[in-house]
């Protein structure tokens, strides 16, 4: 048992540690049910319906599922929908085995696991504060923890899947993976911090309906959050666009095949997350609007205009290969950047929305991929998509050029929530950690 003051480490390593099971098994769920549905079916049409079925819900949950984080508290969400996924998911090859599985039913399970997964990811993410404070470290050094182990797993991950489903089969893949929600519900029942009493009250007033729009009236009116979500929402569009369409486009015309793409997207997922590694020791120390400039220029525009040039491959494995370096960094200064600006008690509400328009337009990245140079060739189709992500990455340093980033006078550590926020009231005035309801309205545009 921990004392005051003392650093309890065993809430981050716990979180870390549901953080590489969460995505290894979000991930072989992606696989393993498509090609469950294909293998069955035989449909590429209902195996696209499965995905929709998932993603849809999935976003639906993150925008709407906030107010319930903030009332309810991050933990006990975490525990019921990764509870609740177990369930759902082991209900598959369940009603699979006993002849009892039909499509309608199969889709509507799946979009109960993306509901689930929606509120359940976010509620993880609006915990790091707490888990800071217990292991009394920097947010930095959280994020840029988090972000490694989104990184190695999401690079891990697919290897995994396509192991399991070709040694055990799909329908088993699917056991295990519901069996990998159960550990990390199981994780933050023993491990995850509670949710400090004076946060929750906060929350004890105010309809459903009310705590969304206030929770959309900050994200909307901060001046330099809503440009970033803006430019995350469209560079995960192009990100989507270039990986789903965009290379291998450009590797079938160039001769090459699977393996020269899945070699550069290796190398740029190694880097990052070596360098994610290197933001959570170091990234306190850093500027944050300087780490945000430098990275976005490593890792954006250029991973687009080496490939309208008539290059060779090994020239595009080294720019991605170092575009890695700057995409290490990025999650962690954005983590902690929108840590530290929304209030406690509005985080789960604010983290969701801002995750929900930042989702919005991974659908369409392919679609629009395939179109656009299906109208103005491959070449083209990368200068613009370079442009746009130069021109997205830029805007939010002009737009918030006036906007204090935060980052070089970290919370102290070993202070309790209610002197940690009046600290930041006093440092950070516009930043406050338990903004009222009445002051929303007095927000600047």
């Amino acid at each position: 048992m921990t004392t005051a003051g003392t650093p309890n480490r065993a809430p981050l390593i716990s979180f870390l540690v549901a953080n590489v099971v969460s995505i290894c098994g979000t991930r072989v769920s992606a696989i393993a049910i498509p090609w469950f549905v294909l293998i069955s079916t035989g449909s590429p049409t209902k195996t696209g319906l499965v995905s929709l079925a998932e993603m849809l819900p999935l976003v639906l949950s993150k925008a709407f599922g906030g107010p319930l984080i903030d009332r309810i508290g991050p933990r006990r969400i975490s525990i019921v929908a990764d509870a609740g996924s177990m369930l759902v998911v082991a209900l598959i090859p369940l009603l699979h085995t006993i002849n009892a599985l039909n499509f309608a039913t199969l889709l509507v399970l799946v979009g109960i696991a993306g509901a689930l997964r929606g509120p359940g990811d976010a509620a993880k993410g609006t915990l790091v504060p707490e888990i800071a404070e217990a292991a009394r470290v920097p947010l930095e050094r959280v994020t840029g923890l988090e972000s490694t182990t989104e990184r190695l797993a999401g690079f891990l991950a697919f290897g995994l899947a396509g192991g399991l489903i070709a040694v055990l089969g799909e329908v088993n893949a699917l056991w295990i993976d519901a069996a990998s929600f159960g550990f990390c519900a199981v994780l933050f029942v023993i491990w995850a911090p509670r949710r400090h009493r004076t946060i929750a009250k906060e929350q004890e007033e105010g309809s459903y309906t009310q705590r969304l729009r206030e929770g959309w009236t900050f994200l909307r009116k901060d001046r330099l959050m809503m440009p970033l979500v803006l430019m995350i929402a469209l560079t995960n569009l192009l990100d989507a666009a270039v990986v789903a369409v965009m290379i291998p486009v450009w590797m079938r015309t160039h001769g090459y095949g699977p393996g020269q793409t899945g070699m550069v997207l290796t190398a740029f997922f190694i880097t990052a997350t070596a360098f994610a590694l290197v933001a959570a020791g170091i990234g306190e120390r850093i500027p944050r609007r300087t780490a945000f400039i430098l990275s976005f220029l490593i890792c954006g525009a250029p991973r687009f205009v080496v490939l309208a040039l008539d290059v060779p491959l090994w020239v595009v494995l080294v720019t991605y290969a170092v575009g890695g370096v700057g995409g290490g960094f990025i999650n962690p200064v954005l983590g902690a950047l929108f840590i530290e600006r929304v209030p406690r008690p509005m985080l789960g509400r604010v983290n969701s929305l801002a995750e929900a328009v930042g989702w919005a337009g991974v659908p369409l990245g392919g679609v629009l991929a395939g179109a656009t140079i299906a109208g103005i060739g491959l070449t083209p189709t990368f200068l613009v998509a370079g442009g746009l992500y130069l021109l997205a990455t830029i805007a939010p340093v002009l737009f918030g050029r006036n906007e204090n980033w935060g980052g070089r006078s970290p919370q102290p550590l070993g202070l309790s929530t209610e002197q940690a926020e009046q600290d930041e009231v006093e440092r950070h005035p516009t930043n406050r950690g338990e903004l009222r309801t009445s002051e929303l309205e007095h927000l600047s545009h």
